[in-house]
């Protein structure tokens, strides 16, 4: 039965982490956020479309997607499929995975989805929880400096395995810390395309009036 098990985390986390948040939040306002600024569904790009709080509420619940599919889902697998406590490591992996994979690619927006950065930080928060930590930090710093949130996001991300590799000492954490920053950062390709062009927008800059 566990093979059952791993399937059903993967499809109940994928389903979980497809909620186009930031695309619903925008559509309730009569906006499509693919439409506006740099055409991202994510949490950046609302709070430049619409404002601090729609950006907080969509930063906030992508998060928990990523969180509840990491920490919650396996629970609830285990008691319906299995009761062995060894798969709940795999069985959050396979959870976080997948959460990830699900705001990145969402079928419900023809598998075109977010960077996954806040997503990705809610599934860190409970599997590595101190290197989240390490890397929330320069995350901070480098955005303070920079005032680019693409920037804090792709040194943040760049960080994380060896954030892990300080933390947690588990190679299945570092290569699975890893998959994620290079997904991550893949998916940040025409940020860093901008950032070399010297187009990239600052966070806080005065936004164009929308259409």
């Amino acid at each position: 039965m566990e093979i059952f098990g791993y399937a059903a985390t993967a499809i109940a986390a994928y389903l979980l982490g497809s909620i186009p948040t930031g695309f619903l939040v925008a559509k309730a306002k009569g906006i499509d956020i693919r439409s506006v600024g740099s055409g991202n569904i994510g949490a950046t790009n609302v709070f430049r479309a619409l404002g601090k709080p729609a950006g907080i509420f969509v930063l906030v619940m992508d998060g928990l997607k990523g969180y509840a599919a990491c920490e919650w889902l396996p629970d609830l697998v285990l008691r319906s499929f299995t009761n062995q406590p060894s798969d709940r490591e795999l069985l959050k992996i396979i959870g976080g995975v997948f959460a990830i994979l699900g705001h990145n690619y969402t079928c419900w927006l023809r598998f075109k989805g977010g960077k996954g950065i806040a997503t990705s930080a809610g599934v860190l928060a409970a599997l590595v929880p101190w290197s989240l930590l390490i890397i929330l930090s320069i995350w901070i710093v480098v955005f303070a400096l920079s005032r680019y949130v693409s920037l804090a996001s792709l040194a943040a991300s760049f960080s994380l395995p060896f954030a892990t590799w300080l933390t947690q000492r588990s190679l299945t954490l570092i290569l699975v810390t890893g998959a994620m920053a290079t997904l991550a950062i893949y998916k940040h390709k025409a940020n860093i395309q901008r950032l070399l062009n010297g187009t990239e927008s600052r966070f806080g800059a005065k936004k164009k009036e929308l259409a």
